[in-house]
């Protein structure tokens, strides 16, 4: 009876062995908090190459995807950005959509976006005015300097401005 245990047990360990192998290695995390809120995803499909630079069609393909993640922002609050450390040792920096909200952050796993109201203003490509926005992608570029052509990883999250 011990040895059909045995046998099953070292069975079952080895399929279980065998399944990992077979798993996606999965990208680092990125978090966005607001309020109590708390939303964390993976990057997009295809826009993390494993910590290699992501060709510049990619790049661009990667910033105009739907974020598949939501979190809603109430006037006046904070949203707080965090990275895994791999994410952070390389570089990083935080564009609401497009347009980049932040330096180059380096060797940093954390940031805070103290006034939200900017990330939901956008300019006009016509008359260069200010527009509301009701809600934003918020865009976590992988990238150790500005240049888009050194990019490694894009994490997104759709911000919905509270009414």
């Amino acid at each position: 009876m011990s040895i059909r245990r045995a046998a099953a047990a070292l069975g079952a360990v080895s399929l279980g062995l065998v399944l990992l192998t077979a798993c996606e290695k999965p990208t680092p995390l990125a978090t966005v908090t607001v309020g109590t809120k708390t939303v964390t995803t993976e990057a997009t499909d295809k826009c993390y190459a494993d910590g290699k630079k992501l060709p510049s069609a990619i790049f661009i393909a990667c910033l105009s995807a739907a974020p598949k993640h939501t979190i809603t922002v109430k006037p006046g609050e904070k949203v707080r950005v965090g990275v895994d450390p791999s994410i952070g040792e390389k570089g990083w920096l935080i564009a609401s959509g497009v347009n980049q909200k932040t330096d180059v952050l380096k060797d940093e796993t954390y940031w805070t976006i103290t006034e939200s109201a900017g990330i939901f203003t956008a300019s006009d490509p016509q008359t260069g005015s200010s527009m509301p926005l009701k809600n934003a992608t918020l865009n976590i570029v992988g990238s150790p300097d500005a240049n888009s052509d050194n990019v490694f990883g894009v994490w997104q999250f759709k911000l919905v401005k509270a009414a």
